[in-house]
Parts: structure tokens; C-alpha cells; sequence
């Protein structure tokens, strides 16, 4: 079983806003969708969604994003962080109904126009019950046609001013996080992740810890490892990450850093 890097609860932020998301930043909010976060960025002017959550979440989403941004708008794009089935759950729904264009790193492609499924989970990951019940997961495809788009070369985000896109490979190829480097604040995906995720119980209660990427589903371990430490080099202010809550201050960079440093011993399972 990996080490736990227990947080203060003092670090949790964000308050629930009116939409029922919890708001972190002022253009920024997330919404727990039972295994997984969704992000909703920007204001009713031009507004964008990261992550589309588990399937069967899309009225959720769509119930917030019309209290925040208003009853007929619809977002600029979707960005996806990649297409594992709990980020990619409601895609093809909302990306249709809006008509609206889907941004993912190129390495993460196969997965997202029906080429290729992903590797079969790590069943003796450890740590808790969800990697034994991983084979349910489906690690098949999505196919979302000529909506789907290369995340720019540049290194920017559509439809996110002032954010830039960095390449953190290892839980998936083409595994991506954002950055502002205004407020210093990461959406950092699942490259690593602020609850224990191979444990029911700590999905249940959400405790507020950082662990590496959630293991059953990690294939490339040195990749994660490097991904890690160079989202700590950033030294972030905010983390807002695709599982648990999102965290701030001196005793998450501290806790990231120590994750970043002995990433084998706390991440990797044995």
C-alpha cells in the first residue's frame, strides 16, 4: 500500500455557490460527479467545460452550467485533461447537443475517435477495493468525430485566456494539466490527485491528502513521476485536481513537493 500525505483541513477551499458547484476561483468551479470532478471555467460571456464527468451526469452538468452561465448558452469548447471513462463519461452527449468542439492532446487521440481502448487495469495495484474492481471499468473508446482538435502547439487553451496547457504523461500518453501562472493555479487532471482513490472509503469521505495518480489505471510510472515534479516546480497556490478537493497554501506545496521527491516509495505500488 502506497504512503498517505495527510493535508490540513485548513487547506480545503472553495464555497458552494448558487449552482451547486463549489467556486475556488471567481471564474472558476468544480463539481464532484461521484468518482470524478468537472470543471466550469470563464463567465456567461464565454465559459468552457473541463472534463465531462462519469456517464449518466450530463443533466448535472448541464443544470449547473445553466444557473451559472445562463439557460441557453453553451460553452466555447470542452478541454479534456484525457479520455479515461470517468472524464470522458458524457462527452459525445453534451459535445453534440452544444456542437461545440473538443480539445485534447494529440497522444490522446486514439482514445477519443474510436482507434485504440487503453491498457486493462492494474488489478494488484493495492491500497483498496477499487483496484480489484477495476477490470468493470470500460477502457474502450469514444468517438467523437470531427469535433475532436489538437490542443494548440503553442501551448495555450482555447477559450482560456491566460491558461497554458502542460504535457503530464504517465497516467495516460497524452495526459495534459492547465496553468495560470496569475493566481498560481493548476488543474492538474488525474496526474496526481488530493484523495485516495483505490480506497471506497476514502472516496466516500474525500480526506484531504495528495497521492500520485490513482494506480490501477497508471501505466508508465517514470513518466507520472516526472509529470509530478515538474507540476511541484511550479510551486502552485491552488490545486484543483480530477478527484478530491481542491487544496491551497504552504502545507499542500509542502506535501507536493514530498510526493514529488519520493514519488516511488509514496506512488508507486509495490
Amino acid at each position: 500500500m502506497a504512503v498517505q500525505i495527510p493535508i490540513a483541513s485548513g487547506n480545503v477551499v472553495g464555497q458552494e455557490a448558487a449552482d451547486g458547484s463549489t467556486e475556488v476561483r471567481p471564474d472558476l468551479s468544480f463539481k464532484r460527479e461521484t468518482l470524478v470532478n468537472v470543471m466550469f471555467f470563464g463567465t456567461p460571456s464565454s465559459w468552457v467545460l473541463i472534463d465531462t464527468g462519469i456517464p449518466g451526469s450530463a443533466g448535472s452538468i448541464k443544470d449547473i452550467s445553466a444557473k451559472r452561465f445562463g439557460e441557453e448558452s453553451r460553452p466555447e469548447c470542452i478541454v479534456l485533461t484525457h479520455g479515461h471513462f470517468d472524464h470522458v463519461g458524457t462527452l459525445l452527449e453534451l459535445a453534440g447537443e452544444w456542437d461545440v468542439p473538443v480539445y485534447a492532446h494529440v497522444l490522446e487521440h486514439p482514445y477519443l475517435n474510436g482507434t485504440l481502448s487503453y491498457p486493462s487495469p492494474d488489478v494488484w495495484a493495492g491500497g483498496g477495493i477499487m483496484p480489484l474492481l477495476s477490470p468493470l471499468f470500460p477502457t474502450s473508446p469514444v468517438d467523437v468525430g470531427a469535433r475532436l482538435h489538437a490542443l494548440p502547439a503553442d501551448h495555450s487553451v482555447p477559450a482560456m485566456p491566460g491558461w497554458v496547457c502542460i504535457h503530464t504523461p504517465g497516467h495516460t500518453p497524452g495526459h495534459v494539466s492547465l496553468w495560470r501562472e496569475s493566481d498560481r493555479t493548476i488543474i492538474a487532471g488525474d496526474a496526481f490527485i488530493t484523495t485516495g482513490q483505490e480506497s471506497a472509503y476514502e472516496i466516500l469521505v474525500q480526506r484531504p491528502e495528495i497521492h500520485g495518480p490513482p494506480r490501477y489505471f497508471t501505466p508508465d510510472w517514470q513518466a507520472a513521476k516526472q509529470s509530478v515534479q515538474q507540476l511541484a516546480a511550479l510551486e502552485p497556490d491552488l490545486v484543483l485536481t480530477g478527484h478530491g478537493q481542491a487544496l491551497s497554501g504552504a502545507e499542500m506545496r509542502q506535501a507536493l513537493h514530498k510526493l514529488a521527491d519520493e514519488f516511488e516509495a509514496i506512488a508507486m505500488p509495490r
